[in-house]
């Protein structure tokens, strides 16, 4: 996979409350990927951009929730999550501290 392609994987770390808890019991992070985004794809990119092992990946389409606005409804753009495991030892730090 070249370069370029590695940064449109991965959008962002997905940060709320369940992704915190996961990520302090267990050795998980849950990142947004792009919604063409395969499995290998995504393992690739977080062990070349971050050097960490990757244990195992699971990915969901999370579909956006319908709101109501002043407007009318609307709608709130689908999400696709990766739930990547990492193996034991290693630990990516986003704050870099």
């Amino acid at each position: 996979m070249n370069q370029e392609r590695l940064y449109q994987v991965l959008l962002g770390p997905h940060i709320s409350e369940k992704a915190t808890i996961i990520a302090d019991a267990s050795q998980q992070v849950v990142f947004r990927v792009a919604k063409d985004a395969t499995k290998p794809e995504i393992k690739e990119a977080v062990e070349k951009l971050f050097n960490v092992s990757v244990k195992r990946v699971n990915v969901l389409n999370a579909k956006g929730k319908t709101k109501r606005t002043a407007n009318g409804l609307g709608k709130r753009s689908d999400v696709r999550k990766a739930y990547v495991c990492l193996a034991d030892g290693s630990e990516i730090d986003f704050l870099g501290e």
